[in-house]
């Protein structure tokens, strides 16, 4: 094997490592988000059946687990962001682009409507955690209520 066969046989095992770590990421990710929202959905749960004494403390507990859940969920983004500039990078030296030409079509193909862009997971998952934010602020209100 010559020196550049070594050196092109190296880098497409580097670029499958990188997408395979990027789909790992994307599989961690879903699964935080089934964690976060199985928790939450319990907590909630446990709010509805309980008296006003202590639900401000259940309150509380819940907003700051929605807080972690929307700062992993940025970190799950901000991670995956870098390893698919690193991925589209690598693909500027491969004859195939498999990733640039799937997020070039879909930045091309953008349904009509919601703002006239695609909407990306990130972009909506993040609004989640902010919705049970809003809801253990709205027991928490009423729990201080008299």
């Amino acid at each position: 094997m010559t020196d550049d066969n070594k050196a092109t046989q190296q880098y497409l095992e580097l670029y499958k490592l990188a997408v395979e770590m990027a789909d790992r990421m994307s599989a961690r990710r879903a699964t935080a988000n089934a964690f976060f929202l199985t928790v939450n959905t319990a907590l909630l749960a446990f709010v509805s059946s309980r008296s006003l004494n202590a639900l401000w403390l259940v309150a509380l507990a819940g907003i700051a687990l929605s807080a972690t859940w929307w700062i992993l969920l940025k970190s799950y983004r901000d991670l995956n962001a870098a390893k698919f500039a690193v991925i589209t990078e690598m693909e500027t030296n491969l004859e195939v682009k498999v990733f640039y030409d799937e997020w070039e079509r879909l930045k091309e193909n953008r349904p009509e409507g919601w703002r006239g862009r695609y909407a990306e997971f990130g972009a909506v998952e993040r609004f989640v955690p902010l919705i049970f934010a809003a809801l253990y602020a709205a027991v928490f209100i009423s729990a201080m209520l008299p």
